[in-house]
């Protein structure tokens, strides 16, 4: 009887230990080809916007007048999304009393289900802009997107174009045309990468 139970013991340890063997095996495959979750957020995913990340300062021109620009890029939450925050500054003139002064976030994510990058900026006038990637574009030299829906500003349409001119610096073009409205508004910068 005793002799029983120690063989039993010994077979249940043998299979235990075979169990854990498997197990290993399978989470070391698993690591090594890695799953559609967790090799999304990869570099390879953003090597076309590895450009972007740090400091910027940017010229902007627009129809309101002149400003300059403070912008910085990083990933972000396990590098699931690349966050933009940006402050301009318009100075008071003839056609804007007050001067003006806009603040956003720019959140990018890969949309798996739809294969393409995904810019949600909120801006500090109440604004939430959903772009996507237009398949016109040329990544990392010339991203181009589509505003898709805009919330608090239904019917506005509007592209946010980034182009590539050296490694130091990018023009942005942001054409939006509001609800109604039948000349659109153009705002272009030039943003140089600021060295600390």
């Amino acid at each position: 009887m005793v002799g029983q139970s120690r063989v039993a013991r010994e077979d249940a340890m043998r299979a235990i230990f075979m169990l854990l063997l498997i197990a290993t095996a399978t989470l070391s495959a698993a690591r090594q080809t890695g799953s559609p979750e967790q090799s999304w957020g990869e570099s390879e995913r953003w090597a076309a916007f590895e450009f972007f990340a740090g400091a910027w300062i940017g010229e902007e021109s627009a129809t309101f007048g002149e400003g300059r620009g403070e912008r910085t890029y990083e990933l972000v939450l396990q590098d699931a999304y690349l966050l933009g925050r940006n402050r301009s500054v318009f100075p008071p003139h003839e056609g804007l009393p007050e001067g003006d002064t806009h603040d956003d976030w720019t959140v990018l994510s890969f949309d798996r289900d739809r294969d393409t990058y995904v810019l949600r900026q909120f801006n500090s006038e109440g604004y939430v802009n959903t772009f996507v990637l237009d398949a016109a574009s040329s990544p990392p030299e010339r991203l181009i997107f589509v505003l898709e829906e805009s919330e608090n500003a239904r019917g506005t349409r509007a592209t946010l174009t980034l182009t590539r001119v050296d490694a130091d610096t990018f023009d942005e073009v942001f054409d939006l045309t509001l609800p109604g409205a039948t000349e659109s508004i153009t705002i272009r910068s030039r943003w140089t990468r600021s060295i600390p």
